[in-house]
């Protein structure tokens, strides 16, 4: 890494900039830009003046708007004759339990461009049915009449036996050379078929789109960038243009990098993770670590490469609110985004979050980006009149039923990945970043009984500080599907095998190998059970141990195991790592000292309005303590200290707030 590097997050409503410089961190916020993120990007660069030689990673949404909006390429899909549907049958899951007249949702590849193949690979990987020459001359003509922007190949068993998947792939690449084409046991090579083709149709999906962004980036900023995967590491643009499935959590995933950072270095291990924008919320539980998985579903389609656990639901501060058929409030999953933004930001009409949090006090008038926007009271009254009117409430009271709606979902979401998960959030300390995240901290963390709230320095721009420090890693699996002590030579050799082409692939790119982290991990269950819980590789690497392993995980997961029980490996997984050199944070002497308000400021709570003091974070000097009711205002956010809440800056600019019953 450079001795400089700027990060990149492109968000719905604004793009941050954080600039890593030799132990000094500068911060930027712009608004986003949805067709010239590109242009935005460049003029954040310009304004922090950032050296030529310095490093840039990208924190990017365009992967993950595409498959929202359904706004990605013409693809086709190329798989096995007799399996062109398994996109259509999925696994017969409802995404909603309740809809008397359901109706599933659209596969991102229509029935009309899903070509099949005469050929057959064997569960065994062995080849029961040859490809031939016409066959495959006919199945490149069918893809060419289609007029596709962008292919999927997924072959039944290919990540046995990949044969067959490469020569097609290869003679489509030759016969169409403008056109995006991908491979199953290039992406995901495990087994599953569904979750299998749909991150392959996926990766085709998106491709186009995230090629050419990222094309347009390069240009923009003048050099090559690093570009955050949903895993939590960073990998070159040329390979996230070929496999930009692996970037669809990819801001999401940096805020949750740059939150462990962040409390790690003030001595805070166990947290969860709540990061508020302007069009969602994401929440991620880190016992002591980042946790990753492979079963994620994005907007009812399944994407089985590695992402960290992150779930989000629809309330950020463009968050729209509104009254359904039945005169109930609702908030969200609608957003009022970038354009037109929330009704106070001067374009938009329809109320939101943030007119709410303005209404009562809980966001200074002047307070938005270091004062450079000026939020309009009169227009987030005049939006927020017609909830109001038809709860048959005052504009405060409405206001109030806005924020309390918004911090129910949030609530849920924070108690799906901490309780539903086996973790007792009492235990952990709720970090709040994201531009509104601070407004809403202290409410949910006392729901949850957690006993304390970070908010980080900078926590509006959080995610793009963990873009830029996040390490180069690279994620590799293959499914292997054995039992008992003979197979544990299959999965060593897998793993060897994973090793060392990931090491060949980090070493092209200029990391030695000496210097990389390797961590091996496998995905074992119960014979007869239908998922798998992952276990480190033990260092031993005896079938004992890992069966002893897999027993633990699955008490502390499910509370019981069976350790007479039958364990089956089924994939072998490995990360190698080229570890960031993250500055050292400039600790300061902490000197114990009230803080002094810069004045004070009504502000609309539970139980009234109440006069709140009023404070700049870039005055608050570590050992500075203050008591709520209170404002915290700085450029990127604002934190509401509730009161019967106190707040203490640490010794590394963190603020940790804290019932003063505790």
């Amino acid at each position: 890494m450079a001795t400089s590097v700027l990060g990149i997050d492109t968000g719905g409503t604004f793009t941050d900039f954080v600039l890593v410089e030799e132990g000094r961190v500068s911060v930027h916020k712009l608004p986003s830009e949805a067709g010239a993120p590109a242009r935005v990007a460049a003029d954040g660069l310009a304004r922090l003046g950032v050296a030529q030689g310095a490093d840039v990673a990208l924190g990017t949404t365009v992967a993950t708007n595409a498959l929202l909006e359904r706004r990605g390429a013409r693809t086709a899909l190329v798989t096995t004759a007799g399996f062109e549907d398994v996109l259509q049958l999925g696994r017969q899951a409802r995404f909603d339990l309740y809809a008397l007249e359901y109706v599933p949702p659209e596969p991102l590849v229509p029935s009309d461009m899903r070509i099949g193949v005469r050929e057959r690979v064997g569960a065994d990987g062995a080849v029961l049915e040859h490809l031939s020459a016409q066959e495959l001359r006919r199945v490149v003509r069918e893809v060419r009449d289609r007029g596709v922007d962008a292919v999927a190949v997924c072959l039944l068993f290919s990540f046995l036996n990949p044969t067959h998947e490469r020569q097609v792939t290869a003679a489509l690449r030759h016969a169409l050379p403008g056109c995006f084409v991908t491979a199953s046991a290039d992406v995901l090579p495990e087994f599953r078929e569904f979750e299998r083709t749909s991150t392959v149709a996926v990766n085709a999906y998106v491709g186009p789109l995230v090629a050419g962004y990222l094309r347009a980036m390069q240009e923009a900023v003048g050099r090559p960038v690093r570009v955050m995967q949903s895993s939590g590491g960073s990998i070159t643009a040329d390979l996230a243009s070929l496999q930009p499935v692996r970037t669809v959590l990819s801001g999401p995933a940096g805020g949750v990098i740059g939150a462990r950072s962040v409390a790690s270095a003030a001595g805070y291990e166990q947290i969860i993770t709540l990061d508020m924008g302007g069009t969602s919320t994401d929440v991620s539980v880190c016992p002591g670590r980042v946790l990753t998985g492979r079963d994620h579903v994005v907007d009812s389609m399944p994407v089985g490469v590695p992402l960290i656990d992150i779930r989000t639901v629809g309330a950020g501060g463009g968050s729209l609110a509104r009254l359904d058929v039945g005169g109930a409030l609702r908030v969200g999953p609608e957003s009022a985004g970038a354009s037109p933004g929330p009704a106070c930001y001067g374009v938009g009409s329809e109320p939101t979050v943030t007119d709410a949090n303005l209404l009562l006090g809980r966001v200074p008038p002047d307070g938005l980006l270091g004062g450079r926007v000026r939020l309009d009271t009169e227009r987030a009254a005049s939006a927020l009149t017609s909830v109001a009117s038809g709860m048959g409430a005052d504009l405060q009271e409405a206001a109030l039923g806005v924020v309390r709606v918004a911090n129910a979902i949030m609530e849920r979401a924070l108690r799906n990945v901490s309780l539903e998960q086996g973790y007792d959030p009492r235990e952990f300390t709720l970090v709040a970043f994201g531009g509104a995240g601070p407004q809403h901290a202290c409410a949910l963390a006392a729901s949850l009984g957690m006993p304390q709230v970070l908010v980080p320095p900078s926590p509006g721009v959080l995610s793009a500080l963990g873009v830029a420090i996040a390490d180069v890693s690279r994620d590799l699996s293959r499914t292997v599907m054995v039992t008992g002590k003979a197979g544990m030579h299959a999965v060593a050799e897998a793993l060897d095998s994973l090793e060392a082409a990931g090491m060949e692939e980090m070493t092209a790119e200029g990391f030695p190998g000496g210097s990389l982290a390797i961590d091996r991990w496998l995905d074992a269950r119960y014979g007869g059970q239908s998922f798998e819980l992952a276990v480190a590789w033990p260092s031993e690497a005896s079938y004992d141990a890992v069966t002893a392993a897999f027993h633990n995980e699955h008490e502390r997961r499910f509370g019981y195991s069976d350790p007479g029980g039958v364990v089956e490996i089924v994939t072998a997984r490995l990360r190698l790592t080229a570890p960031a050199e993250i500055p050292e944070p400039r600790w300061e002497r902490v000197v114990t000292a009230v803080a002094e308000p810069e004045g004070s400021t009504e502000v609309w709570f539970d139980d009234g309005a109440v006069e709140a003091a009023l404070y700049r974070r870039e005055r608050l000097r570590p050992g500075d303590w203050l008591t709520g009711p209170a404002l915290v205002v700085q450029m990127d956010a604002t934190t509401v200290v509730p009161p019967g809440w106190r707040g203490e800056v640490d010794a590394i600019r963190n603020l940790i707030l804290i019932p003063e019953a505790s």
